[in-house]
């Protein structure tokens, strides 16, 4: 039972960990990422906004988790993204995998980030001490998904 899910709310990684072990009690591996709020540009950042149009994001993560399921045989996906605004250290999204094996949960967890970087339609405004600008993919972020078009 796959869970997709687009909040304002803060999540807990063992809570849904333990929601995934009793909907399937024999999975053999579980991979979670969590993605948090960061200054990368070392800019003094006071908070990040992010926004989305609801329906169509999440049919988006719908759209990524689906691929992800046609690449490896997997057990569940859970997908957790904050949307509103949030400070440095928040937590901003959380991805799970499960797997017969660990090898496929590893690689599906990275494949459904790299995707979610950059096909999901989400908006991020950085405010700083000094302005507020509006994030675009960066060129690593496509570099890292053009890996699983191999």
């Amino acid at each position: 039972m796959d869970k997709i899910v687009v909040q304002t709310e803060d999540f807990d990684l063992t809570t849904e960990v333990e929601l995934i072990k009793s909907y399937s009690p024999n999975v053999g591996a579980i991979v979670s990422f969590i993605g948090t709020v960061r200054d990368l540009n070392n800019e003094s950042l006071v908070s990040l906004t992010l926004e989305h149009y609801p329906e169509m994001t999440e049919k988006s993560l719908e759209s990524i988790a689906n691929k992800a399921r046609d690449k490896w045989e997997l057990e569940t996906i859970t997908i957790i993204h904050r949307v509103g605004t949030l400070c440095i250290g928040d937590q901003i999204v959380l991805v799970i995998t499960t797997s017969e094996h660990r090898q496929e949960a590893f690689d599906s967890c990275n494949f459904i980030m790299d995707y979610l970087k950059t096909d999901a339609p989400f908006w991020k405004k950085e405010i700083s001490d000094k302005e507020e600008k509006w994030v675009k993919i960066r060129e690593t972020d496509e570099k890292q998904k053009s890996r699983w078009k191999r």
